[in-house]
């Protein structure tokens, strides 16, 4: 008498059965493009984007604000 060998179901296969379950609990798949945040590009934007918002009036009081108001007790 043979034992009857297991079949494995496929990545393939897996990945289908997993996405459609979250379908049917109301998710759909998104896909994301963001910037590398590793490039050198990315790096020197923000450098940009910060000496602009430091050196904005309203920026400064903002975050003076957000920084007098915000409860950070017990933060490590």
């Amino acid at each position: 008498m043979q034992q009857a060998a297991l079949i494995r179901p496929t990545t393939t296969e897996r990945v289908r059965k997993h996405r459609a379950a979250l379908r049917l609990a109301g998710l759909k798949p998104v896909q994301l493009w963001l910037p590398d945040g590793r490039s050198e590009s990315f790096r020197l934007k923000c450098e940009q984007e910060a000496r602009l918002a430091a050196s904005d009036a309203l920026e400064v009081d903002t975050l003076a604000w957000i920084a007098e108001a915000a409860d950070t007790e017990g933060w490590v």
